[in-house]
């Protein structure tokens, strides 16, 4: 069976899901202040690192070498209704692009998997 990285066809894909979602996420009233003082190199850099890391997750080639998701997170003061907000526009990303049911199934797996490294408790 191919790798999820190649079902959802490989990195120009990926890419352009992270293209669609980080303006979604900035967008939202709720989270816009996780980017609120952020430089526009932070931003390309944090998208690069968005790619990589759905990349590396996704078994495709890339190596994903930012910090940890609690590191990166910890002290942000991610809430669980944040998570909502954030898994919603994931969801619309992945529709958007059509992804069939099974692929969107994985990556919401990977992605809800790291919950408790990203949700403040």
């Amino acid at each position: 069976m191919e790798t999820l990285y190649k079902r959802l066809g490989s990195y120009d894909n990926i890419a352009a899901v992270a293209d669609n979602l980080l303006p979604r996420l900035m967008g939202d009233p709720l989270l816009a202040r996780f980017w609120k003082n952020r430089g526009d190199d932070g931003l390309r850099r944090e998208k690069q690192l968005l790619i990589d890391f759905l990349c590396a997750s996704a078994g495709g080639p890339l190596a994903y070498v930012g910090r940890d998701m609690l590191t990166t997170h910890k002290g942000m003061g991610i809430t669980e209704k944040d998570w909502e907000n954030f898994i919603g526009h994931l969801n619309g990303t992945l529709e958007h692009f059509e992804v069939p049911d099974t692929e969107k199934n994985e990556v919401l797996g990977f992605i809800t998997s790291l919950k408790g490294d990203i949700v403040d408790k």
